[in-house]
């Protein structure tokens, strides 16, 4: 069982998102190798929360910040011509933000957190530092997982000639 399952007040920062059907439709979508992308936010989220209550931040607003910080409910893998996402590193954070707000009730500094998540392929830097600790836990996240599946694909080759 995931840890964050267990952490009451984690959960009560973001239940309203994670039992929501359009949140679950993340799931469906591929984020780094075999990790979807509501897994990786989920992990995101959760690194979040850690962090910026360890340091006294507002880890509220942070964790579901993070939460939503890929919400943008496309295949980012898919053609341009399919999902209408041209540069999807670039513009991603902007979509997740007006998604977010559609269909939570973020505020205006969650949703500046989810647009500077890609900083520095965003060109403003987040402004607060929830958004940093967000945009680092983003970063380290998908590291891991790139290189956990670089490790699979690596395992899945040995015992192929």
């Amino acid at each position: 069982m995931k840890e964050y399952l267990n952490n009451i007040e984690y959960m009560e920062c973001v239940k309203d998102i994670l039992n929501s059907g359009i949140f679950k439709k993340l799931d469906g979508y591929v984020q780094h190798g075999c990790t979807s992308t509501m897994e990786h936010s989920i992990d995101v989220s959760y690194t979040t929360y850690l962090v910026c209550k360890k340091l006294g931040l507002n880890y509220k607003s942070a964790a579901r910040a993070a939460l939503l910080h890929d919400f943008y409910l496309y295949d980012w893998h898919r053609p341009t011509k399919e999902t209408g996402a041209f540069l999807h590193g670039f513009t991603h954070p902007y979509k997740a933000a007006k998604n977010a707000k559609k269909y939570f009730n973020i505020t205006n500094k969650e949703a500046s957190m989810i647009k500077t998540h890609m900083f520095p392929l965003t060109p403003i830097p987040p402004l607060s530092r929830e958004g940093w600790v967000l945009t680092m836990a983003d970063k380290s996240t998908s590291i891991n997982e790139i290189i956990a599946n670089m490790k699979n694909v690596h395992r899945a080759g040995e015992g192929t000639v």
